[in-house]
């Protein structure tokens, strides 16, 4: 109903429920009414039914903030419904999002929340794991309020948790693992959303950061190295302690040297190769149209330039990311905010080849002195996100054109 409602398929009462007489269910109505706690097979008991059921759903939607009923039949989508139908995931779990997170939402908080997801309801629970998932949540550097181990949300956030930590589990908990990690892209992706609706830009970040983390299975503060194959925490300490942090300080190294450092045989050596030559090395620029005449209420264009430094490629490159249960695209979000009042000013996402020119449109909400902050932000790789300031001065409103409106206005009053 929230899907239709958006594509304007549904755009009333009566619309759903013709439409509905148009699924497969409405067949199974009359020859199975009593799966469906029908009294009877007749038109009007049909009728009733689906008029009861759409009722229901759509006031349960309305509830949920996906959509807006006005005067009781006509059908509107909302943000929420568009994002839920967009990412493909329940209203339940909109609905969580929305509720649940705050402008000063951390790391924990977010994991916590994207656990909660009603997508994860039907994670398989055996007998006996409550057991397992106890000895594991000891472990675990993010300690859980008040566990219940025969919950599967308590089970998603603590396979989360081991997988950011690259902890061994068994064969089932690994399939039930990839089962958390083939839908958490899209989950994230809606939280993020969701944030940047409420224009808040610290925890929007932090999710972006969590997409990272659950693509490539690390934690945000573990060293970014940990990314290439065949490398251990104590190699990357190692190579931290010479001054090589992230993949570019690797690359840039003297084959001799890099070659010392791994202490790896030829083959890994040539596996390290490959995974360097696709993290993305990107080159970012930007230009603000007309940065001299900006007032305050003017709406403010960003023309941001980028540029990846490899041969011209066809297609997206797909990520290396061999802990993730599935071939992945990469994925960028571009992002304005102010870090001073924790506010969202723009976004937007975005894949790219070879190069790409991006227009970012935001409104200057006061005059004075401003230092911006452009963010490119990976939704696949740990350590190559860049950030720029942008700074803008806005000038006062032009008065004269705010006291032709108010004349304007007089003359129609």
């Amino acid at each position: 109903m929230c899907a239709e409602t958006v594509t304007k398929t549904i755009e009333s009462k009566q619309d759903a429920v013709d439409y509905l007489t148009w699924t497969y269910m409405y067949r199974r109505l009359s020859q199975n009414p009593n799966y469906y706690n029908l009294q009877g097979a007749t038109h009007r008991h049909l009728s009733d039914h689906l008029s009861e059921l759409v009722e229901t759903t759509l006031n349960d939607l309305e509830q949920a903030r996906c959509i807006s009923i006005e005067e009781g039949l006509e059908v509107s989508p909302l943000n929420l419904g568009m994002i839920a139908s967009y990412y493909y995931i329940a209203y339940t779990t909109i609905e969580l999002f929305a509720s649940s997170l705050q402008p000063s939402t951390k790391l924990k908080g977010l994991i916590e929340i994207l656990a909660s997801a009603s997508e994860y309801d039907l994670l398989p629970m055996r007998h006996r794991e409550d057991d397992a998932l106890a000895k594991l949540a000891i472990h675990c550097s993010q300690k859980l309020d008040n566990p219940r181990w025969t919950d599967p949300h308590t089970k998603a956030n603590l396979l989360l948790q081991c997988h950011f930590s690259r902890r061994e589990v068994s064969r089932e908990l690994a399939r039930d693992l990839h089962e958390v990690l083939d839908k958490s892209t899209r989950l994230i992706q809606a939280m993020v959303d969701v944030l940047s609706s409420s224009g808040w830009l610290s925890p929007a970040l932090a999710a972006m950061e969590l997409c990272q983390m659950c693509v490539q299975g690390i934690w945000d503060r573990d060293p970014v190295l940990l990314q290439l194959p065949h490398m251990t925490k104590e190699l990357a300490n190692k190579a931290a302690k010479q001054g090589i942090e992230v993949v570019f300080d690797l690359m840039e190294m003297e084959d001799d040297d890099r070659t010392e450092l791994l202490g790896m045989t030829p083959a890994q050596l040539s596996d390290v190769a490959r995974a360097c030559n696709r993290y993305p090395n990107i080159e970012m620029s930007f230009d603000v149209e007309d940065a001299d005449d900006v007032a305050a209420g003017d709406s403010v264009t960003v023309l941001v330039s980028l540029e990846r430094d490899t041969e011209e490629v066809t297609k997206v490159p797909t990520v290396h990311a061999p802990r993730f249960p599935k071939v992945k695209e990469e994925g960028w979000w571009l992002v304005v905010g102010d870090v001073k009042s924790n506010v969202l000013l723009c976004i937007k996402r975005i894949s790219l080849l070879h190069t790409a020119k991006v227009k970012l449109e935001f409104v200057a909400s006061s005059a004075g002195e401003h230092v911006y902050n452009l963010y490119l932000m990976s939704d696949s790789y740990v350590g190559c996100d860049q950030e720029l300031e942008l700074p803008l001065t806005v000038a006062e409103a032009n008065e004269e054109e705010s006291g032709e409106e108010e004349e304007e206005e007089e003359e129609d009053a």
